[in-house]
């Protein structure tokens, strides 16, 4: 038993230390500041901060869920630590130059939402058989979605027709997590906590990440400058993802603890 409570312990001050590292690794080092005016520099923060307050919730509540819903824990701790290692970094650029390069954001979501997908197979897997067709077709329709959006946001392709792709990819995971074979599988198979949660987790994928496209759309096809709709955007893409990432994961925590008892 002591073994056990030492390893326990090791492994929680091995995560507090990873986090506090991360952190403080980050801050810009020009000695400018967050200024009280500065709402999109106060965003950053609360997200980056909220981000590394989840990681630990998330990585510590493995010890209270049985063994099959420790992976989606792990995964939903994972997602919000990738998050917020960018986050530090965009709101330092953010505080320093007053820009935020849209490569950032990319590769935090090129990581983070294949991962967010993966969620739907995880929590299917936990309570029966189900098909690797359902891992794949979310993975496949999640790049491209985001390979549309970023060819057409970096200025690789015409804006219109990688904005039509990046809905298409869009459009597919939809239809998987509404009428497809992941939706049957939930339907048919998961227990009434398991299909609330998978229900609210699809509601957030189609609500919560509406507001990427629309940005898109605001900033690159509209006629206005981007530039000067970044700071509008990013208040908003931040603020999306206390949805996206963070109540995201607390939804497959809640449905964890719950089918543990």
């Amino acid at each position: 038993m002591n073994n056990n409570f030492f390893r326990i312990m090791k492994s929680k001050i091995s995560i507090a230390t990873l986090l506090l590292i991360s952190s403080k690794s980050m801050f810009a080092s020009d000695g400018k500041v967050l200024e009280s005016s500065d709402f999109v520099g106060i965003t950053f923060w609360l997200i980056s901060m909220a981000l590394v307050a989840s990681t630990a919730f998330f990585f510590l509540e493995r010890d209270r869920v049985a063994g099959k819903w420790k992976t989606s824990l792990t995964v939903s701790g994972l997602v919000t630590l990738v998050a917020s290692t960018h986050y530090f970094y965009m709101r330092d650029v953010w505080i320093t130059t007053g820009s935020t390069p849209t490569v950032y954001r990319y590769i935090d979501w090129l990581i983070t939402v294949p991962l967010l997908m993966t969620e739907f197979y995880l929590i299917l897997s936990a309570i029966t058989a189900v098909s690797s067709g359902i891992f794949w077709r979310l993975l496949i329709g999640t790049l491209v979605m985001l390979v549309g959006g970023y060819v057409g946001e970096a200025g690789y392709a015409n804006a219109w027709i990688s904005f039509i792709v990046g809905m298409l990819g869009w459009a597919f995971i939809i239809y998987e997590v509404f009428a497809g074979e992941a939706s049957k599988v939930s339907a048919s198979h998961a227990p009434e906590n398991v299909q609330k949660a998978f229900n609210t987790m699809r509601l957030i994928v189609t609500i919560g990440w509406a507001i990427y496209p629309i940005g898109y759309f605001v900033g690159y096809l509209t006629g206005s400058d981007p530039a000067s709709s970044m700071a509008t955007l990013n208040i908003i893409y931040n603020l999306a993802d206390v949805l996206n990432k963070i109540a995201f994961g607390l939804i497959i925590w809640s449905v964890a603890v719950s089918e543990s008892k």
